[in-house]
């Protein structure tokens, strides 16, 4: 029987393509944390500027793009203290034949990431 991922699934998924992403553009990994609701996930080095990356995956309806002010204003404010630059990554993730359709264990997905937004 099909059996659909998990959050924490859907949020290593989401933060394996992040990742992938961010490597191929040269970010250092400095500290990595997967853990559902533990911000950051991607703390990254580059150009010896220290980067807070915020990974979210969502599903349909959702805006991929879209995030909650509220916790970005608090983690730009904790990142702030360290001199580093904030980021929000989110992952749209659905079914790889119907987006609105959620991820299904062993089968294709398709996916809405255009990269990261700094939080200013």
């Amino acid at each position: 029987m099909a059996q659909k991922l998990t959050e924490q699934e859907l949020h290593n998924l989401a933060m394996n393509i992040v990742g992938k992403d961010l490597e191929s553009k040269g970010y250092e990994f400095m500290g990595v944390n997967s853990k559902l609701k533990k911000d950051p996930q991607f703390v990254m080095l580059k150009d010896k500027d220290l980067h807070f990356i915020i990974v979210r995956a969502i599903s349909y309806p959702q805006d991929a793009n879209v995030y909650d002010p509220i916790l970005m204003r608090t983690i730009k404010s904790h990142a702030d203290k360290f001199e580093a630059k904030t980021y929000f990554a989110g992952v749209g993730l659905g079914h790889g034949t119907d987006y609105a359709k959620p991820v299904i264990k062993d089968e294709d997905y398709t996916m809405v990431y255009n990269g990261i937004q700094e939080i200013i």
